[in-house]
């Protein structure tokens, strides 16, 4: 008895220290990113030697239907040409396997160009065409929150998959907007605040004064909230020196860089996307403004060229397509790499073969890898039957190609992901992160050296407890 009675205390005492040393939050993160349920493997890739995004092959008939809502057109129009080439890749891969098991039969993926041009009218009468005229089974999107709010509200009423790719706001989730249709696979707002707040406060420890300059609509604003959220959680002695929000499509943003000059910022912090981010920068480097810009989207390779090397230095990006340093890790990783690298030198005219395409990383990388996973799901789930979708996808984890983990948090239906920081250097400080021949992402702008990891339990993301579904449960959804 007394043999018992010491096990059974030494037991307790072992899961005392265990529980409150790492914390239940802890031990949920152990099992999060211990084994994805399903991993994204280079070597079942289709042959893609023939694959041309100016002449897609693109299958008609009993397929399954992928809606790309984007800006195809308009000021926005380079952003839905980035989207629809991803999704074609992905597509083409496919469909080169031979398609998926769903429905009792192999099924070709296609994907179906459907243009919002940046306005939500439009983009409520695409959305129904695609659904009741095409019969899509997944609306796939897009730039803009408030864009995305209409292919969520047309899925949630239709009862078909939304996949939101690139859409940042915390509001789509929340408790006012959720719909169990909708998953939520990229970063947010909040995330990508906090994240850069832990990098200024934990691991740069330099820089206080912060001037925060977002584009001046719903995702503007959820940037900057979740950014001044970080700084109180993570860096108090930090402070917001200036706050200022512009319009879309903004060609002259020098009234907003002159109080940048004189507010005595250290740091600027944007979410501003092309057209408006590449007019940003350039116009504040031409206005002797060489102050570094904290962001998510200055990254359009072509504008940084014109920028040049000097006026890129300094800038830090928060990505959600990152890892740890070097980039490339395994014959596998390079294997990819170079399947689209090689076919961006030898195959690929214009627009897509510009240095914006050359790559493949960055947020290319992250939309691909988004809609491998939900083709994943679709393809564990045997079906295009949203209601086995999501009973798939509710706490799913994957694994992307450069070995990032992917969890869903099953109650509000957002990822959960570690992020990274890319510090932009000079070319022949950028082989810390690109670790292959010729050692450098660019010649003629700064780009990605030093790369550091936020980890997934810093930036978990905004759950609304106000939602039902997510009422008694912890940041982790458990």
């Amino acid at each position: 008895m007394k043999t018992i009675s010491k096990m059974s205390w030494m037991l307790a005492l072992v899961t005392f220290v265990f529980t409150f040393s790492f914390g239940p939050w802890g031990v949920v993160k152990a099992m999060a990113f211990a084994t994805p349920k399903a991993v994204f493997d280079v070597n079942k890739m289709g042959d893609m030697s023939d694959f041309d995004p100016n002449n897609p092959v693109i299958p008609t008939g009993d397929t399954i239907k992928i809606a790309c809502v984007a800006s195809h057109s308009g000021p926005a129009a380079i952003v839905g040409q980035m989207y629809w080439m991803n999704l074609l890749w992905v597509a083409h891969d496919i469909n080169k396997r031979g398609g998926i098991l769903v429905d009792g039969k192999k099924k070709l993926v296609q994907i179906i160009k459907a243009d919002h041009m940046s306005k939500p009218d439009q983009g409520k009468k695409i959305c129904e065409r695609m659904v009741l005229q095409d019969k899509v089974h997944v609306l796939w999107g897009t730039d803009g929150s408030n864009l995305m709010k209409v292919i969520n509200d047309t899925a949630s009423k239709y009862k078909v998959i939304a996949q939101n790719t690139a859409a940042l706001s915390d509001e789509l989730n929340d408790a006012t907007n959720f719909s169990r249709y909708s998953f939520f696979t990229s970063f947010s707002c909040d995330q990508i605040g906090r994240g850069i707040a832990y990098y200024y406060a934990q691991i740069r420890k330099k820089e206080k004064k912060f001037y925060i300059l977002c584009q001046d609509y719903m995702f503007g604003h959820s940037m900057a909230e979740g950014f001044k959220k970080g700084l109180k959680q993570y860096y108090p002695e930090g402070q917001i020196v200036g706050e200022d929000y512009h319009k879309l499509f903004l060609t002259d943003f020098a009234p907003y860089l002159e109080k940048i000059k004189g507010s005595g910022a250290e740091v600027v912090y944007t979410g501003d996307w092309v057209p408006d981010a590449a007019n940003l920068l350039k116009q504040a480097r031409q206005m002797g403004i060489t102050l570094p810009f904290a962001h998510i989207f200055l990254d359009e390779p072509n504008f940084l060229h014109e920028v040049g090397v000097e006026g890129t230095k300094g800038l830090v990006q928060l990505s959600q397509y990152g890892t740890e340093p070097p980039t490339f890790k395994t014959p596998e990783q390079i294997k990819y790499y170079k399947t689209w690298n090689n076919l961006w030198k030898t195959k690929w005219q214009a627009p897509f073969n510009t240095r914006l395409y050359e790559h493949g990383t960055g947020n290319f990388g992250s939309y691909i890898m988004q809609t491998y996973w939900m083709l994943s799901v679709m393809e564990r789930a045997k079906s295009t039957d949203p209601e086995k979708m999501i009973k798939v996808w509710e706490g799913d984890t994957y694994q992307y190609v450069n070995g990032k983990i992917m969890q869903m948090r099953p109650c509000d239906h957002k990822a959960i992901q570690d992020l990274h920081i890319f510090e932009f250097v000079p070319p022949d400080q950028q082989k810390e992160s690109f670790n292959i021949p010729p050692y450098y992402w660019f010649q003629g702008t700064c780009a990605a050296g030093p790369m550091f990891k936020i980890p997934a339990d810093k930036v978990l993301p905004l759950m609304d407890r106000n939602l039902d579904r997510c009422k008694g449960k912890n940041d982790w959804g458990q």
